[in-house]
């Protein structure tokens, strides 16, 4: 499947900004199940410095700087991406979860894949004793890990309620899993606190998922929304699997993949500093849509 992504953010300030310096993770990753055929990133005002790298998990990472006085900051990034992800197959095993734990702190290599990353607390996902007993009802002596994982990916999509106005950025995961409420961010926060506390490596994945109107309704400009999922590794047999707890489904065809880190805090699409004084607003419009041809 090819999609073609785009993605706006604007920030509109009170008063003037007059310097701006910014890390920018807005460009999806090329991986074994992702293709990047093109992609470009706008930013007004124009930019005095522009450098693209890539950080330590393998993220594509623009930094600017802008000292022109703005009051509006615009970043469009559009990208064309080609996603293709097998089917799971009915027929496939994996291993007991144990031995999945016990295979990742063996682990003896520190490359980005490494499960060795993704075993211990991090800056947004601490180890909460509440949480870590959550999880372990789904995986109980000698069940296979992605049966575990799906079954806890099942119970959080049942037991919290998505509501966008519940929970932020800066809400505490301890505070999301008590009410149970929040977005996907704070679902797979909760789900990642939950497979570490039991010893398994997890990632969080930043993204896009394929949305689709109901039955008779136009798909309305910017309906779709940046994404949030879970990174489970699995063993050096199946390797990486991505599970969805807000739509509870593995993920597949309709996820493209922007970004991979511990947390959210390691794939902040914007993240920098600026001076100005007073408050700001942001305003953010995806749109994820069937490349038509040529």
């Amino acid at each position: 499947m090819i999609y073609d992504v785009r993605h706006v953010t604007t920030y509109s300030y009170d008063a003037p900004v007059a310097f701006a310096r910014c890390a920018l993770r807005l460009l999806p990753r090329d991986e074994k199940h992702q293709r990047v055929l093109s992609s470009r990133l706008d930013i007004k005002p124009l930019p005095v410095s522009r450098n693209e790298r890539q950080d330590f998990f393998g993220n594509r990472v623009v930094d600017v700087s802008l000292e022109t006085a703005h009051r509006q900051l615009r970043v469009e990034a559009r990208s064309r991406v080609e996603v293709r992800r097998d089917e799971p197959s009915l027929l496939r095993t994996s291993p007991a979860w144990e031995e999945v734990s016990r295979r990742a702190f063996a682990s003896h290599t520190l490359a980005p894949s490494s499960p060795s990353h993704f075993l211990y607390p991090s800056r947004l996902v601490p180890l909460i004793e509440p949480i870590t007993l959550y999880a372990q009802e789904s995986f109980p002596e000698g069940i296979a890990i992605i049966d575990g994982a799906a079954d806890l990916m099942h119970r959080i999509r049942a037991d919290f309620l998505y509501d966008p106005k519940a929970t932020a950025i800066s809400t505490p995961i301890l505070e999301a899993f008590e009410r149970r409420i929040g977005v996907c961010q704070d679902f797979a926060h909760v789900m990642i606190a939950g497979l570490r506390g039991l010893g398994l490596p997890a990632a969080y994945v930043s993204g896009y998922i394929r949305s689709f109107p109901a039955p008779g309704k136009e798909r309305l400009e910017g309906a779709d929304a940046s994404h949030a999922w879970v990174s489970l590794w699995c063993g050096p047999e199946e390797g990486w699997i991505g599970f969805d707890p807000t739509n509870d489904r593995e993920v597949a065809n309709e996820h493209v993949v922007l970004a991979i880190g511990r947390d959210y805090d390691d794939i902040s699409p914007i993240h920098g500093i600026l001076l100005g004084p007073g408050e700001q607003e942001i305003d953010v419009g995806v749109d994820v849509v069937p490349w038509k041809g040529a």
